[in-house]
């Protein structure tokens, strides 16, 4: 498929853009999805929605923004950005919203988009806060964390891999969030399971039992060079057996040790404006330190303004 082999060889992005991703939720959102080509080569595409007089970096996506090849210059993604915004204009869109793709997900310099935003007096309307371990620099782990495996370790405790997601699903995460905040998970279970038919290798779950039964869990989302915790979640026990400190330990030291970064997402609420203290000190006892993703809006009438930039 034309859009998936050009996102697989994109330098700014992940499975998540690939169509079987971003089609599961299809009934939710209108695609307004871009592809802008260069004398009939394809460079660039632009995950997107639309609701109202807006068009969306896809709202069913983490992240995305305008995703171009390798080779693709400043210029290049300037005149593409333009023709992109000229689209939208056309189309009687006032707004675009971009997400951006946070910077360690490539190991590429890939801050074109950022410059380009600057130029546009882009309004910056949300920075979220990712904790994020460099696994090639660790910063210690904390004593809470080590006390935390150890204690896992004498109530003899045990990780797994499994295919199958009902369990973590029904008797942990789901609880957890209707009873902690009135919420469900992004993803139901039929979701889940059917991106995991769609993703075998790239979305895995891992889970924590105790004699059999389930204590606590993690989904990861398996990138070429991030491995991201999409959720994480343990039973009312989980302080007192360590249950989540051993996991993480685990998937950093075992698991994942090769990655260029773990990601253990975002601890904001609010809309980026606040930090949830007691998530966040967990995170970074593991080396995780702050990565920021921003949140733009940009009016398409400025548009004009990036064939201002080179002289």
């Amino acid at each position: 498929m034309l859009w998936d082999n050009f996102v697989s060889e994109a330098k700014n992005s992940t499975f998540l853009c690939y169509r079987d991703f971003m089609d599961y939720h299809q009934d939710r959102f209108k695609d307004h999805s871009l592809l802008l080509y260069k004398k009939e080569k394809l460079v660039a595409v632009f995950p997107a929605n639309e609701a109202e007089n807006v068009l969306h970096s896809h709202q069913g996506l983490t992240y995305g923004g305008l995703l171009f090849n390798k080779d693709l210059k400043l210029r290049d993604v300037s005149e593409c950005f333009k023709i992109l915004l000229e689209h939208a204009k056309e189309n009687n869109f006032q707004k675009v919203h971009l997400k951006l793709l946070p910077t360690m997900y490539s190991p590429l310099p890939t801050n074109e988009l950022q410059y380009l935003l600057f130029i546009l007096e882009a309004k910056l309307t949300r920075r979220d806060a990712l904790s994020v371990v460099n696994m090639q620099h660790r910063p210690k782990i904390s004593r809470d964390r080590i006390a935390g495996n150890k204690r896992a370790k004498k109530h003899g405790l045990v990780i797994k891999e499994v295919d199958t997601f009902e369990a973590f699903w029904n008797e942990i995460l789901i609880p957890n969030l209707a009873q902690k905040h009135a919420a469900k998970p992004v993803h139901s279970l039929v979701e889940i399971q059917q991106l995991k038919a769609n993703f075998p290798k790239q979305i895995r779950q891992f889970n924590v039992y105790k004699e059999d039964t389930i204590v606590a869990g993690t989904t990861i989302f398996d990138t070429k060079y991030v491995a991201h915790s999409q959720y994480i979640s343990g039973n009312e026990d989980k302080n007192d057996l360590g249950s989540l400190d051993f996991l993480h330990l685990f998937l950093l030291n075992e698991v994942f040790a090769d990655k260029m970064y773990f990601d253990f997402g975002i601890s904001n609420e609010n809309q980026g404006k606040n930090i949830n203290t007691g998530l966040n000190y967990w995170k970074e006892g593991f080396g995780a330190r702050t990565i920021t993703q921003d949140f733009y809006e940009i009016d398409v009438k400025q548009s004009h303004k990036l064939d201002t930039i080179f002289i």
